[in-house]
């Protein structure tokens, strides 16, 4: 007798991810990364569990509206969204960008700091 949870999640969990309302949650958080649909629903599979997956159309959504309010910077990079709502970066490393982001924008204009930023974050999370 073989119990669920020994059994290999990855298709139950690639069909989450490709039903429509998590479809264009997966679409739009690719875009954001800057990252393949394909290759995002690679890593989802991977580090999410089932429950985060069934969730993720509304982690997103709600990040969207509360995440990092507050601070321009950290919505721009998606600090807490990309830590606590969907959960791709731990809080350190993300904590690390963001200072990184931070000191650069002292030093050049605030959207080529942002946008080295976001392509830190878009490495952090394919590594």
């Amino acid at each position: 007798m073989k119990f669920l949870y020994e059994k290999d999640l990855r298709p139950l969990k690639y069909n989450i991810l490709t039903s429509t309302k998590h479809d264009a949650a997966v679409r739009a958080i690719a875009r954001r990364l800057g990252v393949s649909d394909a290759k995002l629903r690679r890593l989802l599979i991977q580090r999410l569990d089932m429950s985060l997956l069934e969730n993720i159309e509304t982690r997103w959504e709600m990040g969207l509206r509360y995440a990092d309010e507050g601070d321009p910077l950290a919505k721009e990079l998606g600090c807490e969204l990309f830590t606590r709502y969907i959960p791709l970066l731990d809080m350190e490393r993300m904590k690390e960008i963001y200072e990184e982001t931070r000191a650069l924008a002292r030093d050049m204009p605030i959207e080529e700091a942002i946008a080295r930023g976001r392509e830190r974050i878009r490495e952090a999370v394919i590594s």
